[in-house]
């Protein structure tokens, strides 16, 4: 079922979350774990994230180096299926432009295709460690907009290969980023903006925003991209901060400001302990100013954890 359709249908803010598929060599039990804890809120969906395959160079015995993959976390698209399989519920993979081709990228939209997964959240993603700039893949998506845009010729019958005869046309709903506090290569917000509706005109049916801890930051936004003349559903993006270096890392990871009342708050923590209170305390009440002013979901970045989600869902809903 797509997003959208869940959306459209609901008379209250829905719930969802996003997870990480495990480190390379790692069970797949301790995903299943936590998801299993935020079932009894009754998600409509499951975002899972994809991260590009990563190299390093080794030394060898005779002392030339060595290319090795180091992929940390292989395995969205099984997981995808295994998460569908166990919860019943919609899985909404990442697709990002780092690391893939365009062939490859078709290849795993086909899988999920075959898969019967519905939604698909599109994103150039991150840059490649070491890298200052982002270096698309040879022959790969040079960006967020060229993906979505073969997506929605997947959903047009138009494949890479123009001599397929008759191909089947995929149905899937795609997703775009959206950054209340401009993306970090952005210009400035109001060319971020632009690209954004170059990429709901180009097919995005749904905005998934990066995480914000100022709502006053999300309420402009909307408006922006309404004013703007996009009307798609606009996903509020949500993490609570549980320690307190989050306070100073985040911002420098993410482009988001922390609001100064919360900065004093957390200022005033002598510990962990204390300042994942303060966290969920103001992540509680950040989510009730939301649903009230009818945000259409409320998506939680879990980073992998589910305790703090569970914790601020149980008050929710």
């Amino acid at each position: 079922m797509k997003l959208t359709e869940y959306i459209n249908n609901a008379d209250e803010t829905l719930f969802s979350f996003e997870i990480l598929p495990p480190l390379k060599g790692g069970s797949i039990e301790r995903l299943f774990n936590g998801i299993e804890a935020l079932m009894e809120f009754k998600p409509s969906f499951v975002d899972v994230t994809y991260h590009r395959e990563e190299y390093v160079m080794r030394k060898r015995s005779d002392g030339s180096y060595n290319k090795v993959s180091i992929r940390k976390r292989p395995g969205t698209v099984a997981i995808c299926a295994a998460i569908m399989h166990r919860f019943q519920v919609e899985a909404v993979p990442h697709i990002i432009c780092g690391g893939f081709s365009r062939d490859e990228t078709e290849n795993a939209l086909i899988d999920l295709n075959f898969l019967g997964i519905d939604n698909v959240l599109a994103i150039r993603g991150d840059n490649q460690r070491g890298e200052r700039n982002f270096v698309p893949e040879v022959r790969g998506n040079k960006n967020a907009l060229e993906l979505i845009r073969q997506v929605q010729d997947m959903n047009n019958g138009i494949y890479l290969d123009e001599e397929l005869k008759n191909p089947n046309p995929t149905d899937f709903c795609v997703g775009a980023a959206g950054y209340p506090e401009k993306h970090i290569d952005a210009i400035n917000p109001a060319t971020d903006l632009k690209f954004l509706k170059q990429k709901i005109d180009a097919g995005a049916e749904f905005i998934t925003t990066q995480m914000f801890f100022d709502n006053s930051k999300y309420f402009d936004f909307v408006d922006r991209c309404r004013a703007a003349g996009i009307d798609v559903p606009i996903i509020p993006g949500i993490k609570p901060i549980t320690r307190k270096k989050q306070m100073y890392n985040l911002p420098k990871i993410f482009n988001i400001d922390i609001p100064m009342e919360l900065e004093e708050a957390m200022s005033d923590v002598k510990n962990d302990e204390e300042a994942y209170q303060v966290g969920i305390e103001w992540c509680v009440n950040q989510c009730k100013e939301l649903q009230a002013k009818g945000a259409p979901v409320l998506h939680f970045y879990t980073m992998g954890l589910s305790k703090a989600t569970r914790e601020i869902a149980a008050q929710l809903f």
